[in-house]
């Protein structure tokens, strides 16, 4: 049964870490160099209503799913005779950690200032709130995370085929 339990959170956090470093993946190679050619009001407008969008249930479960069932799968291991496992789930979760404390520290204090910025057609100066955004450091930061993240999943996915090879 625990070894049910061991796998199954261990895909689980695969999967989840998997989508995570897609959606920071098509941040970084089609919504923002797509953005990036608008117009400043075009930018906020539709980054505003990005961001509005993203935050639901499912992702936001996904998000977090992402960093708990890593670290679960890592401490389900950690009385496992064979630590290969759980090395290779623990490098996961501290990468995917990496990639939170980014998205906190970094990306939701931009992505709330332009947020509360208010609507576009309301600004008197949109390109001043969209150079406040500081769009450039959204951008570097958010490839930080997408390699943390997907470096997280290829850490995870070896770690299945460890689990694999022990049993």
């Amino acid at each position: 049964m625990l070894d049910g339990i061991r796998v199954a959170a261990l895909m689980a956090a695969t999967v989840a870490t998997g989508l995570m470093a897609g959606v920071f993946g098509i941040y970084a190679v089609a919504i923002m160099p797509g953005l990036r050619t608008t117009d400043d009001r075009t930018f906020i407008g539709s980054f505003q209503a990005i961001d509005r969008a993203i935050v639901n249930p499912l992702f936001l479960a996904t998000f977090m799913g992402a960093l708990i069932l890593s670290a679960a799968a890592a401490l389900l291991h950690l009385k496992d005779g064979d630590r290969s496992v759980l090395m290779w789930a623990a490098a996961a979760a501290v990468l995917y950690l990496i990639a939170v404390v980014i998205t906190v520290a970094v990306h939701l204090p931009l992505n709330d200032a332009l947020k509360a910025a208010g609507a576009p057609a309301d600004m008197a100066d949109p390109a001043a709130v969209r150079r406040a955004f500081d769009e450039a450091r959204w951008v570097s930061w958010n490839i930080v995370r997408v390699v943390a993240s997907s470096v997280a999943f290829g850490c995870l996915a070896w770690a299945l085929v460890q689990w694999g090879r022990t049993r």
